[in-house]
């Protein structure tokens, strides 16, 4: 049986966004909701997404 994952919570560890696969960011073998969780916050604290406590 094979089982298709559509929406997943983002690998950045303060990060609470649910993310569509098709719509997420690959990096390192693992599935973020942005750019910025997915280059660890190089650019800026934040996911920039509304209601998320993100800090990176």
């Amino acid at each position: 049986m094979s089982v298709n994952v559509e929406m997943v919570k983002c690998a950045c560890n303060d990060c609470v966004c649910v993310v569509s696969t098709s719509n997420a960011v690959e990096a390192e073998g693992r599935i973020f909701c942005g750019d910025n969780c997915a280059t660890h916050h190089q650019e800026s604290a934040g996911c920039n997404h509304a209601g998320c406590p993100c800090n990176g």
